[in-house]
């Protein structure tokens, strides 16, 4: 029996973010990316949200590399935790690699962790993979898609691209070498989702520069621009202008300083000499010579620009008249955090301006026209559209469609699934264990989904702790029952609904005394479901009750 290609996202289907590929062929296996996810609103504590690896762990003598196209957290989060389950060695390029070595830094994994730095054009062998580096644009230096090859053929995998012919750093996308593996043939296509249901092109990363432009010139007051903290080209151009117009630029934030940093370090960021200056310094800088820039973008509580907002920033204070450019697009559920900075800033009398006010952000994603010369030019045999949410996976599917993939040749699949790939077939056959891993401080996975249920819970409706002490001997009341609340009603002003509680515990212990019971555990649940009753029926309210038996 021919030997198949085996094709499974653990992340990156149905969501944006958490992006995990894993490709299988033999006893071979080589993962592309892997991202994390932010937690959803009810993710009470969570911190980061990583994909399900229990398939990777089980099968981890036969993971040969781990590719990754890009150095965006939905590409590069879970390493740190990742790798400490799992031995393979990460083959990516010098950005990406000097972000993912900052992590493994972080984390004490540097030591443990086999990282290659690779160039464009590089192919690497990976058991009976070979993967060849592409350069693609993105909103970060350094990205690349890659050329999957394997004894049944080649896989295109883009990874986050937009086909950028005016780049800041750097060539456009190279389409030449995806047409020439077009013409050659290609198996299979895995391609960005996340603009499909936008018309036409993504703008070049250049139209911000002369939005900005616009903005410095003859501005008097102090200056402070948000972005993301990755896109070293658009750090680049806020530099460039505030030299033009005499300011001094100051950086606050980590990740910012960390970008910075590596990007200067391998050559991505020029920053003229006396440019930079230390935050503390602009203090003695007059107003209309300072530009400071910072993370925030998208209203992070802890972030120097929600802190600045709220006064807690311990070398910035918002001053009214300040001109904060927000260079960011909102993240979907992000939007009620930006929404809190910016009426804060407004409180503040800040000016604030945001995209809507011109050209202050373009996406790094491809529009329907360049996903359209990519389908055009790389005409695979098979499509299957990743990171996106439902919506984009089909609105990408009939776009495929229209650009020659027949119907049946376009495969919409699911975290977990397995695709079956030959020469001449594509199929989707089977399921792995997948799904989310909750990171909460140093805790990965030890928060499942009842102790989420359990925070949601108390979050909503509070807590009721009844502690009784009874004798050993006979069951007898010999203090109590005293009720605790947290987060339900305040006791000094609920004395009487106290009160009752306690009468309603009292009978409930009779109920079970007068039987002869002295099971604790049935005595807890009877006094657990009296009261959980009589409060519902009083108040409309289900607090969590957790009775407290001494045994004296």
């Amino acid at each position: 029996m021919a030997e198949k290609l085996k094709i499974v996202s653990l992340g990156g289907l149905n969501e944006i973010g958490k992006n995990l590929t894993v490709y299988e062929f033999g006893r071979d296996i080589i993962v592309v990316d892997m991202g994390m996810g932010f937690p959803d609103d009810d993710m009470y504590g969570i911190d980061v949200v990583i994909p399900d690896i229990s398939y990777l762990i089980k099968n981890q003598d036969r993971i040969r590399a781990i590719f990754l196209t890009h150095g965006h957290e939905d590409h590069i989060g879970a390493i740190p935790y990742v790798m400490r389950s799992i031995n393979a060695p990460i083959y990516a390029t010098r950005m990406t690699a000097g972000l993912v070595r900052l992590k493994l830094e972080e984390h004490r994994l540097l030591d443990k962790v086999k990282l290659v730095t690779c160039e464009a054009g590089e192919i690497i062998k990976a058991g009976r993979f070979s993967v060849e580096f592409i350069h693609a644009n993105h909103s970060i230096a350094d990205a690349v898609s890659f050329a999957i090859k394997c004894p049944v053929g080649t896989v295109i995998h883009t990874g986050d691209f937009k086909i950028d012919p005016t780049p800041i750093k750097g060539k456009m996308m190279d389409l030449a070498r995806l047409g020439q593996l077009g013409k050659e043939g290609v198996l299979a296509l895995l391609a960005d989702s996340t603009n499909v249901e936008r018309p036409g092109y993504t703008r070049s990363e250049r139209a911000v520069g002369a939005s900005f432009d616009a903005i410095f010139k003859g501005c008097e007051e102090r200056i402070i621009v948000t972005t993301f903290a990755s896109n070293v080209d658009r750090l680049q151009q806020i530099i460039n202008v505030a030299q033009r117009y005499g300011r001094k630029v100051a950086i606050t934030g980590r990740s910012m300083e960390n970008s910075i940093r590596v990007a200067t370090e391998l050559g991505y960021t020029e920053i003229p000499e006396g440019v930079l200056v230390d935050i503390n310094q602009i203090k003695s800088l007059p107003k209309e010579k300072i530009c400071i820039i910072t993370t925030g973008s998208q209203g992070e509580t802890m972030s120097a620009l929600s802190r600045m907002a709220f006064s807690s920033h311990r070398q910035v204070d918002i001053q009214a008249g300040d001109r904060v450019i927000i260079s960011a697009s909102a993240i979907p559920g992000n939007e009620n955090a930006v929404g809190n900075v910016i009426n804060e800033l407004f409180r503040k009398n800040a000016e604030v301006i945001n995209e809507r006010a011109g050209e202050l952000h373009v996406s790094g994603h491809a529009c329907q026209e360049e996903l359209k010369i990519i389908h055009a030019l790389v005409r695979p045999q098979f499509f299957i559209p990743v990171h996106g949410e439902q919506r984009h996976l089909k609105v990408h599917g009939k776009l495929a469609q229209e650009m020659g993939t027949p119907p049946e040749n376009v495969i919409i699949s699911e975290i977990g699934r397995v695709i079956e790939l030959t020469a001449d077939s594509a199929q989707l056959n089977g399921t792995v264990p997948s799904g989310r891993v909750f990171v909460d401080g140093y805790g990965v996975g030890d928060v499942g989904s009842v102790v989420l249920r359990d925070r949601k819970h108390l979050a909503q409706d509070g807590m009721i702790v009844v502690v009784l002490s009874l004798s050993a001997e006979d069951g007898g009341l010999i203090s109590g029952p005293d009720i605790i609340t947290r987060g339900f009603v305040y006791v000094k002003e609920s004395e009487g609904l106290i009160e009752e509680l306690r009468q309603v515990t009292l009978e409930a212990l009779e109920s079970c005394t007068s039987k002869g019971l002295m099971d604790w555990t049935a005595i807890k649940t009877a006094i657990k479901n009296a009261l959980s009753g009589y409060l519902y029926k009083k108040t409309k309210r289900n607090p969590m009750i957790l009775p407290v038996i001494m045994e004296i």
